[in-house]
């Protein structure tokens, strides 16, 4: 068996974001092998994900976009309101407001790439994953105008 030193977990949670005893337990799973271990701590996300789903999630963030003459919103639901303070959250929340400009069906934001690999819902399952709490792609609702532009402005947005 390989030997697990403290700089092979640290490099693993790096590329993961997972917790340094995941990223420990996985290394020792596939005998030290970074790729491998990615790959049991996705699988093992997954599996983590689908026992959050029967959750409630009802707190979370609103993000709007406008561009031009097109606007939406888009709702993302979490179980608590701190992880609406989570850079990750967040940065999940404006990269699908942006992706909804173009659509604002929620099962077509659910498969549009999100830009680092992953579509919207892989990205959702693995933050799911990653954070501990069930999340939700809740509702996306377009504008668009013919004449003027469309504005947005969120009074006490977190991460302002």
């Amino acid at each position: 068996m390989a030997e697990i030193t403290a700089a092979l977990v640290k490099e693993l949670r790096e590329k993961t974001g997972a917790g340094m005893m995941d990223c420990k337990k996985a290394l020792n799973e596939v005998a030290g092998d970074i790729e491998g271990a990615i790959d049991w701590l996705r699988k093992k996300g997954l599996a983590a994900a689908a026992k959050k789903a029967g959750r409630v999630a009802a707190e979370g963030l609103v993000g709007v976009a406008s561009e031009g003459t097109v606007g939406a919103a888009v709702e993302i639901n979490a179980e608590t309101d701190f992880v609406a303070r989570n850079d990750l959250f967040q940065a999940l929340v404006t990269g699908v407001t942006k992706l909804a400009l173009a659509d604002a069906d929620v099962e077509a934001l659910k498969a549009q790439p999100f830009g680092n690999g992953r579509t919207v819902a892989e990205e959702l399952t693995h933050l799911v994953a990653t954070i501990g709490e069930n999340m939700k792609l809740a509702r996306a609702a377009p504008l668009s105008v013919t004449d003027g532009v469309v504005a947005t402005y969120v009074h006490n947005a977190p991460d302002r």
